[in-house]
């Protein structure tokens, strides 16, 4: 049997990574990277010598083809992404869907294997420790930049549920002006119906600078900007 690992690595902490994880990491003949020059920091940390190839957004379908002979050809590959699970939010999930659909008779009868070797995630790292309702939410991604943003920000602030999404710094202060004036504004027209939102800011986890900034939109949004300086890094962004 050929198996695919989907592999989850450290999202900045490098000592974040399961026992499982290591020795899938180990023992494959070859692991597939978003970026191997950050792979490579992880492998080396560990004590990891290990054959790496690339597989990122723009990898030509070429690449593709390649990945499934080598699976059918009984390699065993590990996919992995810069950081975090892989699939989410990040290309892995469009090689996953490939592999499933070109590969399913070999799928069913056993000769190939899709699994999943769990681990960090920024998703559920921020909400563990934001301190917000987490029950029932609903998970965006990358919001986008044009097509279709707008009406985003608009459903986040009547939605019931918690909101959540990735945002990177070069956006971030622009998507904390659209949640004050969309998410800011109160949904009634009485007190009776008036909602009130709550924004948490996740910055820089695991890291030695790990920070959480809760408050109403406004308040996050004054606070990034009297703090510049931490304006960098990927952003969880938690509406409530």
């Amino acid at each position: 049997m050929a198996t695919l690992s989907v592999v989850a690595t450290p999202i900045g902490n490098l000592e974040d990574i399961t026992l499982r994880a290591l020795k899938v990491l180990s023992s494959v003949d070859l692991i597939l990277c978003e970026d191997t020059r950050m792979t490579k920091r992880l492998l080396d940390r560990h004590n990891i010598s290990n054959k790496t190839r690339s597989y990122h957004a723009h990898s030509k379908i070429s690449r593709v083809d390649e990945i499934i002979g080598l699976l059918k050809d009984g390699q065993n590959l590990a996919l992995v992404s810069d950081a975090g699970t892989p699939g989410i939010s990040d290309p892995g999930a469009e090689l996953v869907s490939r592999i499933r659909r070109e590969c399913a008779n070999e799928i069913m009868s056993g000769e190939i294997k899709i699994e999943s070797i769990p681990g960090p995630s920024a998703l559920t790292g921020a909400l563990s420790i934001a301190g917000v309702p987490c029950a029932d939410f609903t998970f965006l991604g990358f919001l986008p930049h044009k097509k279709g943003r707008e009406t985003l920000f608009k459903e986040i602030a009547v939605s019931p549920r918690t909101m959540v999404f990735y945002e990177s710094p070069h956006r971030i202060m622009k998507t904390l002006e659209s949640l004050v004036e969309h998410v800011g504004q109160n949904s009634g027209k009485d007190m009776d119906s008036i909602i009130f939102k709550k924004v948490t800011v996740c910055r820089e986890l695991t890291k030695i600078f790990e920070e959480i900034v809760a408050g109403t939109p406004s308040e996050v949004k004054k606070y990034f900007e009297a703090h510049p300086d931490k304006i960098r890094g990927e952003f969880v962004v938690i509406v409530s």
